[in-house]
């Protein structure tokens, strides 16, 4: 294993930088993906993924649609890999017009053996500036796991609470999946390619991106405190959401006002991912 681990650290790139402008198309044509109210010239909390996209050669793309080598997050010695969760803090906003730099580097690889077998999670660091200022700072959580075996028992699942005090539900059906995987440039297949992710991945149906449903909870704050600033935003996935199913973003902020308490609920009453945000 400590081997695996070396070639992992070894084939990852140490640092990447890349400069984006903060363009108009990305950020209107995810406010009529999520069908949001009309958007200002700051760009909203967590609408940062829009950009800094690496675009990978044809040539390079595995079976899964996701980059075989190369890159910051290398393919690693287990075969799927997904985003698990993440922190973010929010110094400033980026505005529209804005020439901003992402500074990207691995913080930390970890091996650990889990309820459905080994995983490896990687940590990824960003920093994104604007003319020298911080703006964003963020980790990301990402786990390299094996392929489900024949015949394995689903991890047991928790029931979500409901005692929130906001709430919406939307139904995240294939073409906004299609969208979103189109506006962040991800060509993973189990979130368009239905034969794929019954037949190969051993999912029901197609899979909800995990910052897709981050974006909804904190589109909910946005709905519900329109005037709040947020300054962080924690969340870690816990549950496999799918396409076509309702999904219900769910808020309870602290007596003072100033944490919110938010989880996504399925249709089945599972929990599939927590989230914390604290706003000023």
């Amino acid at each position: 294993m400590a081997e695996q681990i070396q070639e992992l650290d070894d084939r990852s790139v140490k640092e990447t930088i890349i400069e984006d402008s903060i363009t108009f198309f990305p950020m209107n044509a995810l406010a009529a993906t999520l069908d949001c109210a009309g958007t200002s010239d700051d760009l909203p909390p967590l609408w940062h993924w829009l950009y800094f996209l690496s675009a990978a050669p044809a040539v390079d793309i595995g079976a899964d649609g996701h980059p075989r080598r190369g890159g910051l997050l290398s393919p690693g010695p287990l075969p799927r890999r997904m985003w698990a969760g993440g922190r973010i803090t929010f110094h400033a906003p980026l505005k529209l017009g804005d020439t901003a730099t992402r500074r990207s580097s691995i913080a930390a690889i970890e091996d650990k053996t889990g309820r459905s077998g080994r995983l490896i999670f990687v940590t990824a660091r960003h920093t994104v500036e604007v003319g020298g200022a911080l703006k964003i700072e963020e980790e990301q959580d990402i786990v390299y796991r094996g392929a489900p075996q024949p015949g394995a028992a689903a991890p047991q699942p928790a029931r979500a609470p409901d005692d929130e005090s906001w709430h919406n539900t939307v139904i995240p059906d294939a073409v906004v999946l299609f969208r979103y995987s189109a506006l962040t440039f991800n060509g993973h297949r189990i979130h368009y390619d239905h034969p794929y992710v019954i037949r190969e991945e051993g999912y029901p149906g197609l899979v909800v991106h995990g910052p897709l449903i981050a974006t909804l909870l904190v589109d909910l704050i946005r709905r519900e405190r329109k005037h709040a600033t947020l300054q962080s935003f924690t969340f870690k996935a816990l549950r496999p959401a799918f396409a076509d199913c309702p999904l219900t973003l769910c808020g309870k902020p602290s007596d003072d006002g100033n944490t919110v308490d938010l989880w996504a609920r399925d249709h089945e009453g599972y929990l599939t991912m927590r989230a914390t945000a604290t706003l000023s």
